[in-house]
């Protein structure tokens, strides 16, 4: 199989393949991108905890916990939980509290009640929100510079 010649009958030339066995991957690599799905059908009670992106299309009460991961709520999902990872996206319903370390997304017939905490959001048109949000981005310290101009511009003028 390997370093077998060929006949290329097109062009009367002798090709030498000498092709080394791509190597397997294995499952941490950094190309390796693992998420695990739970289907329409599957009802969770209870705590959810992983290291790998999630998406769910189902029920889940209780907790979810992916803190350097993506959790993806599919459209048919219904979450009542308390959620935290680095991204959500949501698709469907999700009562209860979401945090995010990097950010939320609510796409077009998701529906979100209840808290959010991260450090961005988005809410496209068509999405449905009820709650609060709390924005806990990194914010620049003023430098002392722009701070006393500032303060300049708003003293008044005598």
């Amino acid at each position: 199989m390997w370093n077998q010649e060929s006949k290329d009958y097109r062009t009367n030339a002798t090709v030498r393949t000498d092709a080394a066995p791509t190597p397997e991957r294995r499952p941490g690599d950094a190309k390796d991108v693992r998420v695990a799905t739970f289907g329409g059908s599957v009802l969770v009670k209870g705590e959810v905890t992983g290291s790998e992106d999630l998406t769910v299309d189902g029920r889940v009460e209780g907790r979810i916990e992916l803190p350097d991961h993506q959790l993806t709520v599919g459209p048919n999902a219904m979450l009542q939980a308390n959620i935290h990872a680095k991204i959500v996206t949501i698709f469907g319903s999700v009562v209860g509290t979401i945090t995010a370390r990097d950010k939320v997304e609510v796409r077009r017939g998701g529906s979100v009640e209840g808290t959010v905490s991260c450090a961005r959001i988005a809410i496209q048109d068509g999405a449905h929100f009820c709650g609060k949000v709390d924005m806990k981005g990194e914010r620049r310290p003023a430098n002392d510079a722009d701070s006393k101009t500032a303060m300049l511009a708003l003293a008044p003028v005598a």
